[in-house]
């Protein structure tokens, strides 16, 4: 079999698909992606450059359109490539967010394709006016929002089938759309990702060693920004440093922005709210670590005490599910992507996003009482190995809908396949059960 992925970020989400699927004997496995350092055993790697965007004006609401369709065509030339030197996929697989499954099927006709609906942008009601303190002129135009929609409506029209990782975010897309709409999971390695009670972490400067034992809070995103309420965890950062002298909080994040609009001019957002802080935020017991190693990343939380994950109503992180499989005690913003999988009380504590005062107190709750939070630290994991394993759950789906995909296997229009996964050595084809649209 021959696999075509595509992602601008490779290996992005398909990083264990693509590299299982690159283990089996007879399968080739290529990947389209822009210039970048990450290498998978058996992928073999196609790069290409997004071109200049033209010299000529145009509108600013279409600028990220142009982006689009420019690396649509770059990836459309790419695969012309592949094509003329008689490489016919079996399938492909690709991210639509930056149009480059657009053009795809201009070069590949016959070959099935299977695209990522991440996001479906509204005017109101999800993330855009959520933050009263951070609504922007830059998101806040519909107009603005409904050109940021063409390029998800173009590749759902160029795309045989749709994949996203939760119903929330295929709840986000109209009717029509959500029809053919699988909602997986990429999965989460449980084997790796889990807890370690002999952990530690050594923190320079400072020559700081932290273990299980310590007063360990832990916040990650990938970049620190009011899309991930950085600002409301440093807020109560303040409070809990003031009352808890043992404490350290460990912070994992870039000072870019990954969401939404930037900070002021000349500043970062951790800026901004330090400058906002000032004197009550101690240095020696807040750690900001940029972006760190993937071990390293697993050592903080598995010697976390508290792990705190904040979120608009967006996209719900990597970290958040792999935070849940290493049995961290987890406080999640009560907001629709994570209350699909944090139940208060059960799996983890849920607080309201903006409740800076009571997401301290939940900390107090959780530091005074670790015994009361073991339950809810095993249920956590059991939350990530039953939904989002990845070797004993979400991989054997994921062959299932690739090969479902590949003989041309089509649902109803008033259905939607609802994958289930397969025990080891099930060859019993594909899942019979849907769920309705």
């Amino acid at each position: 079999m021959i696999y075509l992925f595509i992602h601008q970020n490779f290996p992005g989400q398909y990083r264990h698909i693509a590299r299982a699927l690159a283990d089996i004997p007879g399968n080739t496995v290529y990947f389209i992606t822009q210039r970048n350092d990450n290498y998978l055993e058996g992928v073999r790697k196609l790069e290409y450059t997004l071109p200049n965007a033209p010299h000529h004006g145009y509108h600013p609401f279409v600028a990220e359109f142009d982006d689009a369709v420019r690396a649509g065509l770059a990836v459309a030339n790419v695969c012309r490539v592949l094509r003329d030197d008689g490489v016919a996929p079996n399938i492909i697989v690709g991210h639509n967010g930056w149009g480059e499954t657009l053009f795809v099927k201009d070069v590949f006709p016959t070959v099935p394709l299977l695209v990522y609906f991440e996001f479906f942008y509204h005017a109101a009601g999800v993330d855009v006016g959520f933050d009263p303190e951070f609504s922007t002129i830059f998101f806040g135009d519909p107009a603005r929002l409904r050109i940021r929609n063409a390029v998800n409506l173009m590749a759902f029209e160029a795309a045989d089938w749709g994949h996203t990782p939760f119903d929330w975010q295929r709840s986000l897309y109209p009717s029509h759309m959500r029809q053919r709409i699988t909602v997986i999971h990429e999965g989460v390695d449980s084997d790796l990702v889990r807890p370690d009670p002999t952990a530690w972490v050594r923190l320079l400067p400072g020559d700081i060693t932290l273990t299980r034992g310590d007063e360990v809070i832990t916040y990650v995103s990938r970049s620190l920004e009011p899309y991930r309420g950085f600002h409301i965890f440093m807020r109560a950062a303040a409070q809990i440093l003031a009352r808890r002298p043992k404490a350290h909080i460990i912070v994992i994040g870039n000072d870019n922005v990954s969401y939404g609009s930037p900070p002021p001019p000349g500043t970062t957002y951790r800026n901004y709210i330090l400058g906002e802080l000032k004197d009550k935020i101690d240095p020696t017991r807040v750690h900001f670590l940029g972006q760190v190693e993937y071990s390293l990343y697993l050592k903080i939380l598995q010697v976390s005490a508290v792990h705190v994950y904040l979120t608009y109503p967006f996209v719900l992180s990597w970290s958040f599910i792999e935070a849940l499989a290493a049995g961290c005690l987890v406080i999640g913003s009560a907001t629709p992507p994570v209350l699909e999988v944090l139940r208060d009380r059960e799996n983890g504590l849920a607080v309201d996003f903006f409740a800076v005062d009571r997401l301290a107190q939940l900390v107090d709750e959780a530091l005074d009482h670790p015994d009361q939070m073991h339950p809810l630290r095993e249920r956590a994991r059991e939350t990530a190995i039953r939904d989002f394993d990845l070797n004993r759950r979400q991989l054997p789906m994921w062959h299932r809908l690739l090969a479902e995909i590949v003989v041309g296997k089509r649902i109803s229009p008033s259905t939607v396949v609802e994958t289930r996964p397969l025990a080891l050595g099930d060859n019993a084809g594909p899942a019979k059960s849907v769920r309705q649209a």
